[in-house]
């Protein structure tokens, strides 16, 4: 009989085998070039909080709303994500889930790892970034999996289609994109 806690982290890698590249969930079957990410990322810049506009969104994301990270720098030069949200409402149980990730691609800092428990690790691949920081895509390699995020709640129609067509220009499929239900004020 398995004990209770090895119960729960089966449960959890079993939420998390379609991050781990083994399973051949993919926008396409036809094959497809690297994601472009962009030239740089300052760190500083992008640590803070972001919101998730919308995405296609990993399984334990499902259901919930007002979702966000928050990236915080650590004195090793690793980052630290905690990732907030609500279960199916805005007045929903709040969910949290600390991550580590850490920096692949030193000379961009466009091309991370991030680890939501040992021994597993996911690419996180930051795909376009607006030049003040306001917004940023983030990737996962065989499009299965993006996220929009945004300093503010919301994003203008204009930017969101924009976005789209840069998505669609890197072989996303942009009618799986569902938008998250973010709080206005």
């Amino acid at each position: 009989m398995l004990h209770a806690r090895h119960t729960k982290l089966f449960a959890l890698l079993s939420l998390l085998v379609p991050f781990s590249g083994l399973t051949s969930c993919s926008s396409s079957d036809k094959k497809l070039p690297p994601l472009k990410t962009v030239a740089h990322v300052d760190l500083g810049r992008f640590m803070g909080r972001w919101n998730v506009i919308g995405g296609i969104l990993s399984p334990l994301e499902k259901g919930h709303v007002a979702g966000s990270d928050t990236y915080s720098l650590r004195s090793d030069g690793d980052i630290d994500v905690v990732y907030e949200a609500r279960k199916e409402t805005l007045d929903g149980k709040p969910t949290r889930m600390t991550q580590h990730a850490w920096v692949v691609d030193t000379k961009s800092n466009a091309e991370w790892k991030v680890r939501p428990i040992w021994p597993l690790s996911f690419p996180y691949l930051v795909i376009d970034l607006d030049a003040d920081y306001s917004y940023a895509v983030i990737g996962y390699p065989d499009r299965s999996y993006v996220w929009i995020m945004a300093r503010a709640k919301s994003l203008p129609e204009t930017t969101l289609a924009a976005i789209f067509e840069r998505l669609r220009q890197q072989g996303y499929d942009t009618d799986r994109i569902k938008r998250q239900l973010q709080p206005s004020s």
